[in-house]
């Protein structure tokens, strides 16, 4: 018995039912698309909810956000 392998996440499970079905290239891209704006969401709302409790304003964001571009 194999006590040290790995077990996929929930997540990681329904991507390969999804490749069960032998998608094309053109529906890969369109789930990678869907989980890119899923998690770029989740990402946004996190960063807004620190901002807020660090009483950090849009601004500020914005100018770190542009500091490299400066």
């Amino acid at each position: 018995m194999n006590t040290g392998a790995s077990k996929f996440s929930p997540i990681q499970l329904e991507l390969l039912k999804v490749y069960s079905f032998h998608p094309s290239e053109e529906e890969l891209l369109q789930v990678k698309d869907l989980l890119a704006r899923f998690f770029a969401g989740r990402f946004v709302e996190k960063v807004e909810a620190a901002a807020q409790q660090q009483a950090i304003s849009d601004d500020t964001l914005d100018e770190w956000l542009n500091e490299d571009e400066q």
